[in-house]
């Protein structure tokens, strides 16, 4: 895979440079509440302005039909890189028209543009072949070379990711390059105890990779909404917590090949429990009540993990040499169900191991209850790629750029 130092040493000043970035970031109208995906692509951005590239940026955002959505619009994410990069950051209001020709023509050595969400053209998400190759050629005209350095992005099939490399000259950017090597101390060069922690609401969105993680890892800890599949699945009444009936069988035969061979796949022996789901906009006192696992009454549901569930799975982390964790614990966005995350993410800043946030809700999570970053050994900027990758998945932006 050819990287952006090898482009910058061959020198791209009056280039067009495309880059595909991941600015997917969530938004409360217009306004970012997280931006750690807009400061992951600055240092690529800025290494090529600053060596006089004219830079093209573009993203996808949410998930509009193919046809321009205002709720959707890529401007609050320019506006940001902007004020990251400490320059004026151009804005097209369309992403293969009339703005963003005019746009980028306009552009002088050492500026960047932004072009409007990819996902407002059905050519970019298209499953048609030639759908999605006339929009890489429509992309390809904006410029001479292609920087892929949106990793949230490399698991889709599609354009921008896919297809627009294999038209242009192609180097992966600074993020790609450090999420793949993190990735592979997860796979190829992994130092034992390996411990995982797998949250998030469905099991269903982590089968795969629990399937993969039985032949490697030394340690499964499940919490969050998957967690009460994983204790039906042992026999227990969840009560009304979020239940996936149609995955115990496959959660059943997990539990069973993990006893057999020896990897612990531990599950909360305690949870924080109410009636009702909590007011995520107010965050009123939801006044949870602790009871055993094995003890959710009929009217409650399952919330986040309790304190001897906690203490559990610190104490599952103290020795790990490497871990890897995708997923929060519970309901961390309410203040009475953020514990269980918070005391996973607190076990990691102290552990002595490698230690990897693996993207989305986690990534958030670690943002939102005020955690440094840099106690880390990675935070990843995509969490759905990352686990792709560990289920053994080739990863079709990846493989574009390794052409």
């Amino acid at each position: 895979m050819k990287t952006i130092d090898e482009l910058l040493s061959e020198g791209v000043a009056g280039r067009r440079v495309f880059v595909r970035a991941d600015l997917n970031v969530p938004l409360d109208g217009t306004t970012i509440t997280d931006d750690g995906r807009i400061r992951a692509v600055v240092p690529t951005v800025k290494a090529l302005a600053d060596a006089g590239a004219r830079v093209v940026v573009a993203s996808h955002l949410g998930r509009p039909k193919g046809a321009p959505d205002p709720a959707f619009s890529l401007a609050p994410a320019a506006a940001r890189l902007g004020e990251l990069l400490g320059t004026d950051v151009r804005f097209a209001t369309d992403t293969v028209g009339e703005s963003a020709r005019a746009t980028v023509a306009a552009l002088a050595d050492g500026q960047v543009a932004v072009v409007e969400n990819l996902r407002f053209n059905a050519g970019e998400t298209s499953k048609d072949d030639a759908e999605r190759g006339a929009f890489a050629d429509q992309l390809a005209a904006l410029a001479d070379l292609y920087i892929g350095d949106g990793f949230g992005a490399v698991h889709r099939g599609h354009a921008s990711v896919y297809d627009l490399p294999a038209r242009l000259p192609h180097a992966a950017g600074y993020l790609i390059a450090k999420e793949v090597a993190v990735l592979k101390k997860l796979t190829d060069d992994l130092q034992r105890p390996y411990v995982v922690a797998l949250g998030g609401a469905k099991v269903s969105d982590k089968l795969a990779v629990i399937d993969q993680l039985l032949g490697k890892a030394d340690r499964i800890l499940i919490g969050g909404g998957m967690a009460y599949t994983f204790l039906k699945a042992k026999g227990y009444e969840v009560g009304a917590s979020l239940l996936q009936e149609d995955q115990l069988q496959a959660v059943q035969e997990y539990l069973e090949r993990a006893e057999k061979t020896g990897v612990e796949l531990v599950v909360p022996v305690d949870a924080l429990t109410a009636t009702e789901f909590p007011d995520l906009k107010t965050k009123a006192p939801a006044h949870p009540t602790t009871v055993a696992a094995d003890a959710i009454p009929a009217d409650q549901m399952g919330l986040d993990i309790g304190p001897e569930t906690r203490k559990l799975y610190a104490s599952k982390l103290a020795d790990a040499a490497t871990v890897f964790w995708n997923g929060p614990m519970g309901v961390f966005e309410h203040p009475d169900y953020a514990e269980g995350t918070k005391a996973v993410a607190q076990a990691l800043v102290e552990s002595k191991g490698f230690t990897v946030v693996g993207g989305g809700d986690s990534a958030a999570a670690v943002r939102t209850l005020g955690f440094d970053e840099t106690a880390f050994g990675h935070i990843s900027t995509g969490g759905g790629a990352s686990l792709e990758y560990l289920e053994g998945k080739t990863l079709p932006g990846l493989a574009a750029l390794e052409d």
